[in-house]
C-alpha cells in the first residue's frame, strides 16, 4: 500500500494493519503524523479488499507515548481549538469506521496514545502496556476525546480517577475495569490474537459489523435506540440478510457478499 513517513501500512487476507513507526520517539504523535495517520485511514476506508484493521505501535516499548509536548506548548486559545477539533475529526474517523478496528497495545499508550486506542472498536494489550491521561499535570485535559470515551467505557469514577491523578495503570488492571478486551503475555502474541478475533468476525455479514458499530456508537446518544433501529431496518433489506437466515435454515455456512 502507500508508503509514509511515519507511519507503515499494509494489508493481507483483508486485515489491514496501521503501525505508527517513530520508535526512537516513543512513537508520539505529531501533528504531521496526525496527517498521515488520517490520510491512511481514509485509504483503509474506500479499500474495499480491506475488511478490518489493526492499529499499532513500532517496537515492542511503546503503542503510542502521546502527543508531542513540544507543539503542544506553542499553542494559543485560538490554535488550540483547532488542534483538539482535528485530533477529534481524526480518531472519529477510528470509532465510526463500519470495519472493525482493534488496537493492538504493545507497550506504553499514555496521553493522546491512550486516546486513540480508546477509539478503537476492541483493544487488546500485552503484559508489558501500561495506560495513562496525564494531561492535567501539563495543566490541560485529554481533547481528543478522551474524557468523553474513557467516562462511557469504565465509568465516571475510575474515568476521573485515572484523568485527576494522572496516575498509568497496568495491563491488568485495564482489564479488569473493562478499558482493554484481553491481555497476551507477549507484545510478539498480540497480532496472532488479534487475527484470531478478526477471523470470527470477517465470517460474520460485513454490513452487519458496520451497523453494529453505528448502532453502538449511538447508544450514548438520546437517538441510540432510533438509530439501533434503523440499522436493523437497514439490513433487513440486503442480501446478506437473506442469505443469513436462508443458510441458518438449510443449516450451512452463509456466503455473504457485502451487499
Amino acid at each position: 500500500m502507500s508508503s509514509f513517513e511515519n507511519i507503515l501500512l499494509k494489508a493481507e487476507d483483508q486485515i489491514a494493519t496501521l503501525t505508527i513507526n517513530r520508535p526512537d520517539k516513543l512513537n508520539a504523535i505529531n501533528k504531521f503524523t496526525l496527517l498521515e495517520l488520517k490520510c491512511a485511514l481514509q485509504k483503509v476506508c474506500m479499500n474495499k479488499n480491506i475488511k478490518a484493521l489493526i492499529i499499532t505501535g513500532s517496537g515492542e516499548k511503546a503503542f503510542i507515548a502521546g502527543a508531542d509536548i513540544n507543539e503542544i506548548a506553542t499553542l494559543d486559545e485560538s490554535n488550540a481549538r483547532s488542534f483538539s477539533e482535528n485530533g477529534q475529526e481524526i480518531f472519529r474517523l477510528i470509532e465510526n469506521s463500519q470495519k472493525p478496528v482493534i488496537g493492538a497495545i504493545n507497550g506504553y499508550a499514555l496521553g493522546g496514545g491512550c486516546e486513540l486506542a480508546l477509539s478503537c472498536h476492541l483493544r487488546l494489550a500485552s503484559y508489558n502496556a501500561k495506560f495513562g491521561l496525564p494531561e492535567a499535570s501539563l495543566g490541560i485535559l485529554p481533547a481528543f476525546g478522551g474524557t468523553q470515551r474513557l467516562t462511557r467505557l469504565i465509568g465516571k469514577g475510575r474515568a476521573l480517577e485515572i484523568m485527576l491523578t494522572g496516575d498509568m495503570i497496568s495491563a491488568e488492571r485495564a482489564l479488569e475495569i473493562g478499558l482493554v478486551n484481553h491481555i497476551v503475555e507477549k507484545p510478539s502474541d498480540l497480532m496472532p490474537s488479534c487475527k484470531k478475533i478478526l477471523d470470527k468476525i470477517l465470517r460474520n455479514a460485513p454490513l452487519s459489523a458496520g451497523k453494529i458499530i453505528t448502532a453502538t456508537n449511538a447508544a450514548y446518544s438520546k437517538e441510540g435506540y432510533l438509530a439501533e433501529t434503523d440499522c436493523f431496518a437497514d439490513l433487513i433489506k440486503t442480501d446478506d440478510f437473506t442469505e443469513g437466515t436462508k443458510a441458518f435454515i438449510e443449516k450451512r455456512t452463509p456466503k455473504f457478499i457485502g451487499s
